[in-house]
């Protein structure tokens, strides 16, 4: 580790190659960076302790290379379960005033249980959630009868649900007004047509986009590093990978419940305060799955978590 200077700078990490990181300093000046070796967040045990969002103090070395020794305290972060199969987690992204789930009916279509876990981690870490329903152009009265039904089921929920186009506009300049002087990041599947939609809310951005596979009908990964992009007229986009599935990580059994709104309300009315919500006597949610005051999807969604978990616990216990 070279030894660090004296000179210390201020800024927001914008970027994150791997390794790498790219620093906006409070100038305005874009740095590149690398991490302190001995750099750990305290009580969060992650694959990347640095995190696009982050605001970070910067020393730069006798070799004149940059490097981030500090972060300080996040307003709030998002994570989600590593893709290595550790128990570790990878955050997504820090300091955000909204998440933004991008998804698509068909090519490729997005599974609702990878929606209600993506809104049920945001919901854990108490972060404003919505749903962008990208690809209207492609879709058939059929496809927009769903889009109709999601947008209502959702938003009888209490999330925001918004129909666009990347390519023809549809919706682009009401979606650019909401996120103006917000910081939201974009999440999806790998397809849903998450840089085009941000090419087309932050003209000249540039991002790199890619096309479906005729085959299997699913995206290639076009972006392959967390980057921020800045609104014209105020506000950040942090952008990140395409993702195939979303794990949940940190979740308690007993805790999985309040991450599903509507499932949380009506669990106030059972018999027994530690309710699982699968067959207990007095149980209060089951009568409102009959009643269709619950979706069967939103609940199969919180029954895979359950089962996720209970799994994740079978291969903890010793032999």
């Amino acid at each position: 580790m070279p030894e660090l200077s004296g000179e210390m700078m201020k800024g927001t990490v914008v970027r994150n190659t791997g390794s790498n990181y790219m620093v906006r300093l409070d100038s305005g000046m874009e740095i590149p960076c690398r991490v302190k070796g001995n750099l750990r967040i305290k009580g969060i045990r992650t694959t990347n302790p640095v995190a696009v969002g982050d605001i970070v103090t910067v020393a730069k070395a006798a070799d004149d290379a940059d490097f981030i020794v500090a972060v300080e305290p996040r307003r709030n972060y998002i994570i989600r379960r590593a893709s290595n199969l550790s128990k570790e987690s990878h955050i997504l992204a820090s300091n955000l005033d909204c998440a933004a789930l991008v998804i698509s009916l068909r090519d490729p279509a997005t599974p609702t249980t990878f929606i209600d876990r993506f809104l049920a981690t945001a919901e854990a870490y108490a972060i404003p959630a919505v749903i962008i329903i990208n690809k209207a152009d492609i879709y058939d009265a059929d496809d927009m009868e769903l889009a109709e039904a999601m947008k209502y089921l959702y938003e009888s929920i209490g999330y925001g649900v918004t129909v666009v186009s990347a390519l023809t506009g549809e919706g682009i300049g009401p979606l650019r007004d909401f996120l103006r002087d917000k910081t939201t990041l974009f999440a999806g599947n790998s397809g849903t047509g998450k840089s085009s939609l941000i090419n087309a809310i932050v003209p000249g951005a540039g991002l790199k986009t890619g096309r479906i596979s005729d085959i299997h009908h699913t995206g290639t990964h076009t972006t392959t590093f967390s980057e921020m992009v800045s609104l014209p007229g105020g506000g950040e986009i942090i952008d990140i990978p395409g993702v195939r599935g979303f794990g949940t990580i940190d979740f308690k059994p007993e805790e999985v419940s309040h991450y599903f709104p509507e499932i949380f309300k009506a669990a106030s009315g059972c018999r027994y305060s530690d309710c699982k919500h699968t067959g207990e006597p007095g149980c209060a949610v089951i009568p409102a799955i009959e009643r269709h005051d619950i979706a069967q999807s939103r609940y199969a969604s919180y029954l895979s978590i359950l089962e996720e978990l209970q799994d994740s616990d079978k291969y903890r216990k010793p032999f």
